[in-house]
């Protein structure tokens, strides 16, 4: 403990460098559950599967660990390139002592930048541009993460919300069809989404629903 109070009340350089350095990685490591879910393939992933979810009317199934798990994953190996280029361009230099930290913080947010201004709406990034007042960006790297970051996020529900619409739209069919044979046979006091729901999840398995629904996801990056 007495090393630990020692390194931020040394006057040495080297250890002022290392102490910013430590302080700058908690900084990360706190921010990271926002980059993660704001600046990544994450946000529409989750949502996607969690309307599969609702559309099939399992409940719970799959579980919450299985489906944050997934797409957790799913956004590892989107971002796989997005990763390989922070750490070759800012992360690796910086350890290397070759840039500073300030040259390190902007080649890492280039990569991201490119990522997000792929997937974001120029209505959504306007918006945020005529509300602060700012000049439209003639480069990507002029465009700062506070207003980006925001863009992409909104542009990344909406799309989400696009495809769960269209995911919803077999599984309503379904439950209408078995709501009008039911109301038909006189069956008023059965819930109809007792009957349509083994009917929902056989449908599902005959076309390889979870299949479509990752394929289409990893297509739309």
């Amino acid at each position: 403990m007495n090393d630990f109070v020692q390194l931020f009340s040394d006057n040495d350089p080297s250890n002022v460098s290392t102490s910013i350095k430590l302080m700058l990685l908690l900084t990360v490591f706190s921010l990271a559950p926002a980059i993660l879910i704001l600046m990544t393939s994450f946000a529409r992933i989750i949502i996607v599967l969690s309307f599969v979810r609702s559309a099939l009317a399992t409940q719970q199934m799959p579980p919450n660990q299985v489906i944050v798990g997934l797409a957790l994953f799913l956004t590892f190996f989107i971002m796989a390139p997005t990763f390989q280029q922070v750490n070759e361009k800012a992360l690796t230099p910086l350890f290397a002592e070759e840039i500073t930290l300030e040259e390190a913080y902007d080649q890492a947010s280039i990569p991201f930048k490119e990522f997000m201004s792929k997937h974001t709406r120029q209505k959504d990034l306007e918006l945020f541009l005529r509300y602060n007042k700012v000049d439209r960006p003639k480069t990507l790297e002029e465009i700062p993460l506070t207003m980006m970051v925001p863009a992409f996020a909104l542009s990344e529900i909406k799309t989400a919300f696009q495809m769960g619409f269209m995911i919803f739209i077999p599984f309503l069919v379904i439950d209408m069809i078995v709501a009008s044979i039911l109301m038909s046979m006189g069956m008023m006091m059965l819930p109809p989404v007792m009957i349509s729901l083994p009917f929902k999840i056989l449908l599902f398995v005959l076309v390889d629903g979870w299949y479509l629904i990752i394929k289409s996801l990893l297509q739309s990056f």
